[in-house]
């Protein structure tokens, strides 16, 4: 079992093509059109057409169906198509099962895609509004009532205990942000462009639900992403240098919830994450300190500082003077605080182009690189690693 030993995925299966729309409030289009955008653009990147594609994954909270998309960019025949549950848990798991599918000949070529006008139509910061009943969604009973409604309250919640259990502040918070809107502030794609923050404006921002910020808390983005994934040997005769895929992995911890597992004994941490974190290093073969870039999930600040814990960056309680230290590179296209919510796979493409050497802020030598998805959710997360 994964969970133990090491897997076989690694170095089987490369990220060749990348894509995107722009990211913006107002995208005026549907999201159909925007994921077909994404898409096309990857495989332009790639130096691939519609017709190479036999398979396709997404998530689910998702309109755009793979044999839509699949029509919509003019592709044939598939032979692999998937979905990925948990929101932007799913991020780096479509990768996953992309690779799965090349290294095991299920198919050739793989696009990832996630597009949604998630600020001018559905917004996921809207929190519970309408609900089907179903048994995972019976947990958020024990909260509703009590006004814990949106993302932000349940985040808060473990946010309060983390900064209780080790004497800090807020400002622990606002070192993620500054040093996320710093990286945008450069990144002529993101959103936040030419506005990078401070501290004091951290402080200076109204409160969400305490101890979460408005600038602790990612912004909403109209817009589409693709990768594509085919194997490690295809992809070294492409156009662009190919992003091996060293591990991928997923993890749910013990007693599992969307954002509330407030019944954990321990708040202070993402278990979910900690699974992830042991297979990936397990597979890679390499530990915190081979890591020249870390892009991590950011929709809330809070959760950026736990899982630099979960990894081993630092120890419990010390990431947000790691962080203050410039210790290691993170998020270097602004993340989702600063570039585009778009459910992590835009931080996989800024790991792509860090290994390419064409990011715009581009850390010199950048050869290894750490991605994850949402926290708080079952979830998962890559290394991705240059070629040779």
């Amino acid at each position: 079992m994964s969970l133990r030993t090491r897997d076989g995925l690694g170095g089987r299966a490369a990220i060749a093509g990348i894509g995107a729309t722009e990211f913006s409030k107002d995208s005026g289009r549907s999201e159909l059109r925007l994921a077909a955008e994404a898409v096309r653009a990857a495989l332009d990147d790639a130096g691939l057409t519609p017709a190479d594609v036999d398979g396709l994954v997404t998530f689910t909270m998702d309109t755009s169906p793979e044999i839509t998309v699949a029509q919509a960019c003019g592709m044939g025949e598939l032979s692999f198509f998937s979905r990925v549950h948990y929101g932007g848990g799913a991020a780096c798991a479509t990768v996953q099962q992309a690779a799965l599918a090349v290294a095991t000949g299920v198919a050739e070529v793989v696009v990832c895609y996630r597009a949604f006008n998630e600020r001018s139509g559905r917004r996921f910061g809207a929190g519970v509004q309408h609900r089907e009943p179903t048994a995972e969604g019976a947990a958020l009973g024990w909260v509703l009532p009590f006004g814990l409604l949106t993302p932000a309250s349940w985040v808060a919640m473990a946010a309060r205990r983390y900064l209780h259990a080790y004497g800090l502040t807020p400002e622990a918070f606002g070192h993620v942000a500054v040093v996320d809107r710093g990286y945008a502030a450069t990144n002529p794609a993101a959103w936040f462009h030419g506005r990078p923050i401070t501290l004091a404006d951290h402080a200076a921002s109204r409160w969400i639900a305490e101890p979460l910020r408005l600038l602790d808390c990612c912004q909403e983005t109209d817009g589409g992403q693709a990768v594509v994934v085919t194997s490690l040997e295809r992809a070294r005769d492409l156009p662009r240098p190919p992003a091996v895929i060293a591990a991928a992995a997923q993890g749910a911890g013990r007693a599992q919830e969307q954002m509330t597992g407030f019944q954990r004994a321990d708040l202070t941490g993402l278990p979910e994450m900690g699974a992830v974190a042991r297979q990936l290093w397990r597979t890679s073969g390499l530990g915190p300190d081979d890591i020249d870039v870390g892009i991590l999930y950011d929709h809330f600040t809070p959760f950026v500082l736990m899982q630099l814990e979960e990894f081993g960056f630092c120890g419990k309680g010390e990431a947000a003077d790691f962080v203050a230290g410039r210790r290691l590179p993170l998020n270097t296209h602004g993340g989702q605080l600063g570039e585009a919510y778009l459910h992590g796979m835009n931080g996989i493409a800024e790991a792509v182009r860090q290994l390419r050497g064409t990011a715009v802020n581009q850390i010199p030598g950048a050869a290894r690189t750490l991605v994850t998805a949402g926290t708080g959710v079952p979830t998962s997360g890559l290394v991705l690693v240059a070629d040779g």
